[in-house]
């Protein structure tokens, strides 16, 4: 994972990981799908509006990481393909894209998660200019705690 520079606002955080999951892609993407989950699987996900997983959706959400401070941003999903990937756009506190894909693993599946954030307002996006790697340990943490809690609430 590569930390890149962006010109005029701080430091942006790529991201590129990978999950492996014991049930199937469709299984997998069918609880990945369920929004209205969202806020009791990741209790930092403070606000969320988000309706549905589907193409040209728009999220409005609120996110307080382990960090001193909370983003606001919203989520445009541009494109869903069912059962294989997302694209997304975000723009707020947070600028940039993510994509994820689910695939066939041998018995299982894989969740991949492709990431280009910037922190762009407030004090998140001093952190990110000045501590950056205190901006990737709080956009890390998101991540992989927010798997752990998706595992352990979907798939009980």
């Amino acid at each position: 994972m590569a930390t890149a520079a962006r010109e005029g606002c701080g430091m942006g955080v790529r991201s590129d990981r990978s999950y492996r999951f014991t049930v199937s892609r469709h299984d997998l993407w069918d609880a990945l799908t369920q929004v209205d989950r969202y806020r009791v699987w990741w209790p930092w996900l403070r606000s969320f509006d988000g309706q549905a997983f589907a193409s040209r959706e728009q999220w409005r959400c609120v996110v307080k990481p382990q960090l001193p401070y909370t983003l606001e941003f919203v989520i445009v999903l541009e494109q869903v393909k069912e059962a294989e990937s997302a694209r997304a756009r975000l723009t707020g506190d947070i600028d940039g894209w993510a994509e994820l894909t689910v695939d066939d693993d041998g018995s299982g599946s894989k969740l991949r998660l492709y990431s280009d954030l910037t922190a762009r307002n407030g004090l998140g996006r001093w952190v990110g200019a000045l501590a950056p790697p205190l901006a990737r340990r709080g956009h890390d943490w998101v991540i992989d705690n927010g798997i752990r809690q998706f595992r352990a609430a979907a798939f009980r």
